[in-house]
C-alpha cells in the first residue's frame, strides 16, 4: 500500500482520537481539574471540527489509494469533496466503490451524506458566530467519523487483500 494512503489513514485516526479526547475533557471534571480548565468549559465545537477532519483525511486516503490527485493549492477541501462525490455519482455503477456491501449505491451515498453533513456542521461551528456546540451534535460527529473511517478502511483493506491474493503463486 502506498505510504501516502497510510499517512492519511493515520491522520484520520489521529483526528478521531483528538475528537474523543476533547469530548472526554468536556465531560470529565477530574480531567478539567488536572488540566486547570474551568469546570464550565466545553469543547464540543472542537469535537465536531476534529471529527470532520477525520472524515476529510479518510477521504484523502481513499483518493490517494485510487491514485486520484488532489492539489495542495487553495481549495483542497472542495477538491476532495467534489472528487469523492464524482466517484460516488459516476463510478459506483462499476461496483468498485465499497463493493463489500449488498447495496453499493446506498452505502456510497450514505458516506457522501456523512461527508456533506459534517462539512456543513464544521463550517457552522468554526466560521459562523453561534454559541458553542453542545453534546448531541458532537456525539453524532464522532459516530459519523467512526462509520466513515471504518467503511473506507474496510474498502482499502479488501482491495489490498484482493491484490495480495492475486499475486500469490499457487
Amino acid at each position: 500500500m502506498d505510504s501516502k494512503v497510510k499517512i492519511f489513514q493515520e491522520r484520520a485516526y489521529g483526528e478521531l482520537i483528538a475528537a474523543r479526547a476533547l469530548r472526554k475533557l468536556s465531560e470529565d471534571e477530574k480531567s478539567k481539574e488536572i488540566l486547570e480548565v474551568p469546570s464550565s468549559s466545553s469543547f464540543y465545537s472542537g469535537v465536531i471540527g476534529h471529527a470532520y477532519y477525520a472524515i476529510f483525511y479518510s477521504t484523502q486516503a481513499y483518493l490517494a489509494y485510487k491514485n486520484i490527485p488532489v492539489s495542495s493549492e487553495q481549495g483542497v477541501h472542495q477538491q476532495v469533496y467534489f472528487k469523492f462525490k464524482h466517484i460516488i455519482e459516476k463510478e459506483t455503477s462499476e461496483k468498485e466503490l465499497l463493493n463489500i456491501y449488498e447495496d453499493i449505491q446506498a452505502k456510497a451515498e450514505m458516506l457522501l451524506g456523512i461527508f456533506v453533513a459534517e462539512k456543513k456542521k464544521r463550517k457552522t461551528f468554526t466560521y459562523e458566530t453561534i454559541p458553542q456546540a453542545n453534546k448531541p451534535p458532537a456525539d453524532d460527529s464522532i459516530e459519523n467519523a467512526n462509520i466513515f473511517i471504518s467503511h473506507i478502511n474496510n474498502f482499502i483493506d479488501q482491495q489490498e487483500n484482493s491484490k495480495n491474493d492475486s499475486h500469490q503463486i499457487i
